[in-house]
């Protein structure tokens, strides 16, 4: 087994950025500073928050980023209401097994889905982005390919530019457009697995930053549990973050919202003060 300290960040939405970032910056405040890890794997909001940990600027100025509305991102407005997009994806895949069967599926549904244009959504990934430079910490961003349903994880030496694989992270199905990277079409690594920690195999310790915990609402071929206990099993130390009752709270219903940034950032700040959670 590899040494080192991976730091896994999941999906969540832009109410999951904020609550990440403060979650980031209320651990710093007590003394646990986790964003100096050995490797970060990111997934959509997780892809985000691990680009701008790399930028150069601190927790403190990531965290003004998300509460000082002189600083926020440009952001769409997007609803998501799980119990319709469960219904809108189930057609697409009735009759999958294996997971890649599901994950193509979802890129069937990606790819027929009616939404802004993919130079629209490039522009407010870029937007959220304080460099464009991939972070020199080894960071890999989850995405899945939507024809094969093959995993990709863009790293520095992909050749991909930084916001293409941040981009390709964050394309919810049904909500954003799949991202063209030299003529494929990629998706929210999210409809693989919230969090994708099972990257993170080999590390001996890794700390899980899950803004959808172990209960995602997105349906899921690698649920999180699984994958905490093959990584223990693995002889991995694993600690798992999730939002507690005040965060749950501030993050709301629809983690799409870029109204839910302040307090979910907030929330996330108090939460992170309180320390870290025993491992897993």
């Amino acid at each position: 087994m590899a040494d080192g300290h991976a730091l896994v960040l999941g999906g969540g939405g832009v109410a999951g950025i904020a609550w990440m970032t403060g979650l980031l910056a209320g651990l710093a405040d007590a003394g646990s500073d986790i964003s100096g890890a050995d490797r970060v794997i990111g997934t959509s909001a997780g892809a985000t928050v691990a680009a701008q940990l790399g930028s150069g600027l601190s927790l403190d100025e990531l965290f003004a980023r998300q509460v000082d509305p002189a600083l926020q991102s440009r952001e769409l407005m997007a609803v998501i209401n799980w119990e319709r997009f469960a219904a809108d994806l189930q057609p697409y895949l009735d009759g999958a097994g294996a997971m890649d069967e599901m994950l193509r599926g979802f890129g069937r549904f990606a790819l027929d889905a009616d939404t802004v244009q993919e130079h629209e959504r490039r522009a407010v990934i870029e937007s959220r982005l304080p460099s464009l430079d991939w972070p020199l910490t080894p960071t890999s961003l989850i995405a899945v390919d939507c024809t094969s349903g093959e995993l990709a994880a863009f790293e520095a030496s992909s050749g991909v530019s930084l916001v293409d694989a941040v981009a390709a992270s964050c394309a919810v199905p049904g909500i954003w457009p799949p991202v063209t990277i030299a003529g494929r079409r990629y998706m929210d690594g999210g409809v693989r697995s919230g969090d994708n920690a099972d990257v993170a195999a080999g590390s001996q310790r890794i700390i899980v930053v899950s803004p959808l915990g172990m209960d995602s609402p997105l349906p899921s071929p690698l649920p999180l549990r699984e994958t905490l206990t093959a990584l223990k099993d693995g002889g991995a130390s694993v600690t798992v973050i999730s939002p507690d009752e005040a965060s749950v709270a501030a993050i709301g219903t629809n983690p799409l919202d870029p109204a839910t940034r302040v307090p979910a950032a907030m929330a996330g700040r108090a939460q992170g003060r309180t320390g870290l959670p025993p491992a897993f």
